[in-house]
């Protein structure tokens, strides 16, 4: 990751970055990336079992919020609104 990498997601994210929290930014994402590199390698080194069945190892699914509960504040933050919709650029013609 390089500090342009840092720049381009501060401007997604609306946000103003010192250039000494762009530097802040960039040695934290290195570090996680880095241990996530390590975290990759012992797995794909741990031996797979050739009889397991497969297991769902999410968590079981519990009662959703009402529907609607958090409209209001999502709409009170999005940069512009149309008819309760968050309005974006036109991606595709």
């Amino acid at each position: 990751m390089q500090k342009e990498d840092i720049e381009k997601l501060a401007k997604l994210s609306r946000l103003s970055l010192k250039e000494e929290e762009k530097e802040g930014f960039l040695n934290d994402f290195n570090s996680i990336l880095g241990y996530v590199s390590e975290i990759d390698s012992i797995v794909a080194e741990l031996p797979l079992k050739k009889d397991e069945e497969p297991r769902n190892v999410m968590r079981e699914d519990g009662e959703p919020h009402e529907s609607g509960i958090n409209t209001e504040g999502i709409l009170s933050n999005a940069p512009s609104v149309q008819d309760g919709f968050v309005k974006v650029k036109q991606v595709f013609e």
